[in-house]
């Protein structure tokens, strides 16, 4: 028997051997093509738009290097900045472009530049992005630019939590995870409401910055302030919210912890769902929360993808090309496919986004914001704002360790883990039970006050 265990344990550390190798040979292949994409992309968007129209980040990194001959000068200046870009937009880690730059080589021959344009895009989109009516539909609001919003009014007849107080409605704000729109909450939330809810709750949901039917301005680096006032501006001012609950999924929730902090004592309650919450003890902090959601990892296959679109600048833009700047042909095929007339919301939502935005949102929200985490959550445990953490057991995107470790920040704070739930079901598939738990932690602080 003891042979067995031994044998056994032979086995599982020679496949661990074998699949680390295999993982190294095609991340290191990745590598390559990151590189060999990188000149790609800069000599095309300078043949077809005259100019390129930025500057990749492995460039400026190679750029920065040849003139100071510190790689890690370009990051520590931008996040101190206003900007507050995220350090992990500059020391993502690439074989071929250190060896590169280490040997002073650069990647695209100086004065290339012409100046001139070849391509004339339709609606100022780039080439490499859609430019279909329902994606820039936005710019016909160019020069005063809002979210869009989906609002449910409280419906005429009040009751149950306000009869008795003559309270006002209960204001609640919806935010969506990477990837996703305001549709997450309009398909799920919105029709499991209890009539009490209807009649006593005003929602707000909400398609973030740079995804769904939201303005993708292409000057823009969706950092976390830029998500912050772009919610004031079309959210909180108009509709002149002094008070509000929060309820947030995935990267909604590294979003509302910064807003309820703001708005601390506005905030009844913040309800996240699978939070990717690391701490802010550590000063790489930013690349802690790269290196957990998205370790250069072959196994499993969603753990892959989010890895390649991560660290891949260029490669991501490949999928984007094809995915989303064609989505109304894939969106065809699969209602030809499928015999359907209506797809799933979430696979509309899946390329509703530029790669812009997406890049940009994933390392300055998700990653740069974990360095802030901290600092929202001693804010609003001094404010006591109720917080409430919502995850499953099974999500492969966000450790169950998240939530916990909100827990161990904020001893008050509730936890519930929904058994056999991933990233997606913990809402998707159990709608009726969801909006009922919100119900409650809405009505329960609203007996507070």
């Amino acid at each position: 028997m003891a042979t067995l265990v031994q044998s056994g344990k032979w086995i599982q550390k020679g496949l661990e051997i074998i699949i680390a190798a295999i993982s190294w040979m095609v991340f290191l292949f990745l590598d390559f093509l990151e590189v060999f994409m990188c000149i790609f992309y800069r000599l095309l968007d300078e043949f077809l738009e005259g100019k390129a129209y930025s500057s990749c980040y492995c460039m400026e990194l190679m750029e920065e290097k040849e003139k100071t001959g510190d790689c890690h000068h370009v990051a520590q200046v931008e996040v101190d900045g206003e900007s507050e870009l995220s350090e992990t937009l500059h020391r993502r880690r690439n074989f071929f472009r250190g060896l590169l730059g280490s040997l002073g080589i650069s990647l695209v021959p100086k004065g290339w530049r012409n100046g001139e344009s070849f391509l004339q895009m339709r609606n100022g989109t780039r080439w490499s992005d859609c430019g279909c009516d329902s994606c820039v539909e936005w710019m016909k609001n160019a020069d005063d630019p809002k979210l869009h919003v989906v609002v449910q009014e409280p419906q005429t007849e009040r009751a149950s939590w306000v009869d008795s107080k003559e309270r006002e409605a209960e204001n609640v704000i919806f935010l969506h995870g990477f990837l996703s729109s305001s549709s997450f909450w309009t398909e799920t939330v919105f029709p499991n409401l209890s009539e009490s809810a209807k009649q006593n709750c005003r929602l707000f949901s909400v398609d973030l910055l740079g995804f769904g039917r939201s303005p993708k301005p292409r000057d823009c680096l969706y950092t976390l302030k830029d998500h912050l006032e772009m919610i004031e501006y079309s959210v909180i001012g108009p509709y002149q919210l002094n008070s509000f609950h929060l309820v947030a999924h995935s990267m909604g929730c590294i979003i509302a912890l910064a807003l309820a902090a703001k708005h601390s004592k506005s905030v009844k309650s913040i309800t996240l769902i699978a939070p990717p919450y690391f701490s802010s003890l550590r000063e790489d902090a930013s690349m802690v929360a790269l290196e957990r959601l998205a370790a250069k990892r072959l196994w499993p296959p969603l753990l892959f993808g989010s890895s390649f679109m991560s660290w891949y600048e260029h490669l991501g833009r490949c999928v984007c090309f094809i995915i989303c700047r064609n989505h109304k042909m894939w969106e065809s095929l699969l209602k030809f496919i499928t015999r359907r007339g209506n797809l799933h919301f979430t696979f509309i939502d899946l390329t509703r986004h530029t790669h812009h935005s997406a890049w940009h949102t994933m390392h300055n929200v998700i990653c740069g914001g974990a360095k802030l985490a901290d600092k929202y959550l001693e804010t609003l445990r001094m404010a006591k704002v109720k917080i409430n953490v919502i995850q499953g057991t099974r999500d492969q995107v966000v450790p169950i360790e998240c939530s916990i470790n909100i827990q161990k920040q904020v001893q008050e704070a509730e936890i519930d883990k929904i058994a056999n739930a991933n990233h997606g079901s913990v809402v998707l598939g159990r709608e009726k039970d969801f909006t009922r738990d919100l119900e409650r932690i809405w009505s329960s602080v609203a007996d507070l006050h």
